[in-house]
C-alpha cells in the first residue's frame, strides 16, 4: 500500500493517465525519482502496460548518484535490472545525443531540483529541451516540489557574460520555482521552443517546506543530505568559490563552514553583533574526510535555521564569508579555475553570477548593502517569473 501525502506529484499524475500507452520512452532521473511509497519511477514505468523504456540518462553524480566528489564525470553503463542504456549527461556530453534520442517517440524528465541557480539538474533538463527540439523528440516534465518554497527569492542575477553548466539563465540564486516551473521560463521566455508538456503537482503550495508535503525526502545529490542542507545552500555554496571548506567531505555539507586558520569563538562573536534573523551561528571544529582541507582540523561555525520565513541564506552567506575574509585578509582566497568546465573565470564569479559581489567584498562594502544592490534585478525577475508559475 503506497502511503498518501498531501502532495500528488506529477509522475503520479503521469502514470495514473493513459498517456504513454504505446509509446517508447527516455528517462532523465536519479535515486530521488520516487514517490511517496519510495517506488523509483523506472520500476513504475517498467510494469505500466504498454510502456516500453528504451534508455535511462543520468544528471551529475550519475543515475545511481554514488560519485559524492563534485566535478566528477560519470560514465556510461547499463541498467543492472532491465538491461537498458544508462546515458551519463555528465560526462563526453551534457546533452543527449542523437544516437541516444534514436529510437525514443517521447522523453520524460522526473529530477529533483534544490531551489537553487546553480543546480545543474535544471540545466541537464534544458540541454534535454535544446536536444529534443533538434531532434524532434516531444518532452513531459513531471514537476515535484522546490524544497525550500516558492515564495522567496534572493540574490543576484546571472549575467550572460558568466553563464556556465552552473547557470546558463539570468535568474537569481534561489529563484523559487519549482523544475517545471523553470521547464516553462526556459522553453517560452529564454526561447528553448522544445514540444513540452510540465505535468504539475496537486496539493502543493507556494508556502510549503519539503517536510510539508508529506512526502520521503531522497538525497538529491550526496551532499545535500538533509533538508536543513537545502536550506542553506543557496548562499553556502558559494564558498565553492573559495579556499574556505564548504563542509564537504563532513556529514553536514554545506551547514558546516570554515577552514583551519579561523577562529571559530571569534567568529561567531562576530557574527553574533550582526543580529542576522533567523539563524543561529554555533562555534565548530571539523574535519573533512575529503575536499578543501582534507585531514585537517577546521575552525568555523555550524549555521542553525531557526526561521526559514525570516531567514535569507544569500545575505547570510555574505555576511559569514566577510567576517571569515575580515578575520584574515592574507589566508582567505578566491579558488582558482577550473571549475564545472570553465577554465578562464574565477569561480565565485561563475556562482555569484557577476564579478561585481567579489569586487565588493575585497573592497569590504557591507554584506546588507551588496545584498541591497540586489533588489532591483530580483523586481525585475519577478515580474517575469509571474507568468510562469503553476501554483
Amino acid at each position: 500500500m503506497t502511503p498518501s501525502a498531501p502532495v500528488l506529484l506529477g509522475s503520479d499524475q503521469l502514470l495514473a493517465s493513459n498517456r504513454l500507452h504505446g509509446r517508447h520512452v527516455g528517462l532523465v532521473c536519479n535515486p530521488a525519482s520516487i514517490d511517496a511509497g519510495f517506488h523509483h519511477v523506472i520500476d513504475r514505468l517498467i510494469t505500466t502496460p504498454g510502456v516500453t523504456v528504451v534508455a535511462v540518462f543520468g544528471p551529475q553524480h550519475g543515475f545511481d548518484a554514488v560519485l559524492q566528489d563534485n566535478m566528477i564525470e560519470t560514465p556510461h553503463a547499463q541498467h543492472p535490472q532491465y538491461g537498458i542504456p544508462i546515458y551519463s549527461l555528465y560526462s563526453d556530453t551534457r546533452e543527449p545525443t542523437a544516437e541516444m534520442l534514436r529510437d525514443l517517440d517521447l522523453l520524460i524528465i522526473d529530477l529533483q531540483d534544490v531551489g537553487t541557480r546553480v543546480y545543474t539538474y535544471a540545466y541537464t533538463m534544458a540541454n534535454c529541451l535544446r536536444a529534443a527540439r533538434r531532434h524532434g523528440v516531444p518532452v513531459i516534465v513531471c514537476d515535484r516540489p522546490n524544497p525550500v518554497g516558492g515564495m522567496a527569492v534572493e540574490g543576484p542575477i546571472l549575467e550572460l557574460s558568466l553563464k556556465s553548466f552552473v547557470g546558463q539563465f539570468p535568474i537569481p540564486l534561489r529563484h523559487g520555482m519549482t523544475i517545471g516551473e523553470l521547464a516553462c521560463l526556459f522553453n517560452q521566455h529564454f526561447e528553448l521552443g522544445a514540444d513540452l508538456d510540465v505535468v504539475p503537482m496537486t496539493g502543493w503550495t507556494r508556502t510549503m517546506y519539503y517536510e510539508d508535503t508529506g512526502l520521503p525526502w531522497i538525497m538529491p545529490s550526496p551532499n545535500l543530505p538533509t533538508i536543513d542542507s537545502a536550506v542553506v545552500y543557496p548562499g553556502a555554496v558559494l564558498f565553492e568559490g573559495t579556499n574556505v571548506s564548504e563542509g564537504r567531505g563532513t556529514t553536514r555539507p554545506f551547514e558546516l563552514i570554515g577552514a583551519p586558520w579561523i577562529d571559530a569563538d571569534r567568529l561567531v562573536d562576530t557574527l553574533d553583533r550582526l543580529k542576522l534573523p533567523g539563524v543561529v551561528f554555533r562555534p565548530v571544529r571539523f574535519k573533512p574526510a575529503f575536499q578543501k582541507h582534507s585531514r585537517e582540523v577546521c575552525g568555523g561555525c555550524q549555521l542553525h535555521v531557526t526561521d526559514r520565513r525570516v531567514f535569507a541564506s544569500v545575505t547570510v552567506a555574505m555576511a559569514l564569508m566577510q567576517s571569515i575574509q575580515r578575520q584574515d585578509p592574507r589566508a582567505f582566497e578566491w579558488r582558482e579555475p577550473p571549475y564545472e568546465y570553465e577554465e578562464v573565470a574565477l569561480p565565485i564569479d561563475i556562482l555569484a553570477g557577476t564579478e561585481r559581489v567579489r569586487e565588493q567584498m575585497d573592497h569590504d562594502v557591507p554584506a546588507s548593502e551588496i545584498a541591497a544592490g540586489w533588489a532591483p534585478g530580483i523586481a525585475d525577475f519577478e515580474a517575469t517569473r509571474r507568468r510562469f508559475l503553476l501554483y
